[in-house]
C-alpha cells in the first residue's frame, strides 16, 4: 500500500512540473533565452512576448538617443552571447549593426519584414500601430511565442482604433514636428507631416529651410509645434515664436527617459499621451 501511495505522489508531482513548464514558467536553475535588442520598442515587444521565460537586454540606455549609439564592451559581449539579437536594420543603428556581425546567436533585422511597406529612408515604423503589428508578429515567430504575440497584436489593434477615432475630426491636419519621425503615423491617420529637421534628430535645418517651415506654418494656421523629449526644443521654440504657435511634446518613442522608466511608463502609455497631445494640438473633437 505504501509503495502504491508513493508512486501516486510521484506521478502527481511530475504532472505539476509538466503543467508549469507547459504554461511558460521556467523551472529553478533553467536558463532563460537571452535577447539583445537594439533599442526600446524592440526590447519592449520581446519582454511582452517572452515574459519571464526570456532575459531581454535593451542596448540603448534610458535617456540615450539610439541613432548614434556606440556599443560598449558590455554591449558587444551581450551581442555575442545572446540567443537572439533584434535590430531595426537599414542603418538605424550602424555601430550596433556592425558589432552584431560577430553575434553568436540569430540576428534579426526587423525592417526586412516583407509586409511593412516602408517609406524611403524612414525607419520609424513603430509609431504606426498597424506596421508595429507586423514587427511584433515577426519577433513572436523568431521567439516561437505566437500566442503571446497575438495578445500583443490585439492591444495594438485596439490602439489603432483609438487613434482612428481620436484623430477623425480635427481642425488642423498639418502636423508640425521638430523631427521627421512621424511620417508613418501621419500617413496612417490622414495627417500631413511638416518637419523642421530631417530623419536624424541632430540634423540642423539651413536658414532657408527654417524660413520655409515658418512660412508654411503661417500658411496652414497651425497652432502647435511639436517637440520631443530627447532632442533640444530650441528649433521648435524658434518656429513657434515666429508664428505665434505654442509648443507641445510628441514622443517618437525611440527610448524612455529615466523619469518615464521610474514611473513605469511603456509603449502604450506613451502612445496614449501622444494621442492626447495630438487631439489637443490639432483641435480634434
Amino acid at each position: 500500500m505504501r509503495i502504491i501511495i508513493a508512486s501516486l505522489l510521484c506521478l502527481v508531482v511530475a504532472g505539476v512540473v509538466l503543467a508549469l513548464t507547459a504554461g511558460g514558467e521556467t523551472t529553478p536553475g533553467a536558463s532563460a533565452e537571452t535577447v539583445a535588442a537594439g533599442f526600446y520598442p524592440l526590447a519592449y515587444a520581446a519582454e511582452e512576448i517572452g515574459g519571464r521565460a526570456v532575459e531581454v537586454e535593451n542596448l540603448t540606455p534610458p535617456g540615450a538617443e539610439p541613432h548614434d549609439l556606440e556599443p560598449t564592451p558590455k554591449d558587444v559581449q551581450d551581442l555575442q552571447s545572446a540567443d537572439l539579437v533584434l535590430l531595426l536594420g537599414h542603418g538605424f543603428q550602424p555601430s550596433l549593426e556592425r558589432a552584431a556581425e560577430n553575434a553568436g546567436g540569430r540576428v534579426v533585422k526587423l525592417l526586412d519584414t516583407p509586409s511593412l511597406d516602408l517609406r524611403p529612408g524612414d525607419p520609424h515604423v513603430w509609431l504606426d500601430p498597424v506596421r508595429f503589428k507586423a514587427v511584433v508578429e515577426a519577433i513572436a515567430r523568431d521567439m516561437d511565442e505566437q500566442a503571446a504575440g497575438r495578445r500583443l497584436v490585439g492591444r495594438l489593434e485596439a490602439l489603432d482604433r483609438e487613434f482612428r477615432t481620436g484623430l477623425a475630426h480635427c481642425r488642423q491636419r498639418d502636423l508640425v514636428t521638430s523631427h521627421e519621425a512621424f511620417g508613418y503615423l501621419a500617413d496612417r491617420y490622414g495627417l500631413t507631416q511638416v518637419p523642421i529637421s530631417g530623419i536624424s534628430p541632430e540634423a540642423e535645418p539651413k536658414p532657408r529651410d527654417l524660413q520655409d517651415v515658418v512660412d508654411l506654418v503661417r500658411e496652414t494656421n497651425a497652432t502647435t509645434v511639436f517637440t520631443e523629449p530627447l532632442v533640444s526644443p530650441m528649433l521648435a521654440q524658434t518656429v513657434a515664436s515666429e508664428t505665434g504657435a505654442s509648443t507641445a511634446v510628441l514622443d517618437p518613442l525611440e527610448g524612455l527617459t529615466p523619469e518615464e522608466e521610474a514611473k513605469g511608463d511603456n509603449y502604450f502609455s506613451v502612445m496614449h499621451r501622444n494621442l492626447a497631445a495630438l487631439e489637443k494640438g490639432l483641435g480634434c473633437r
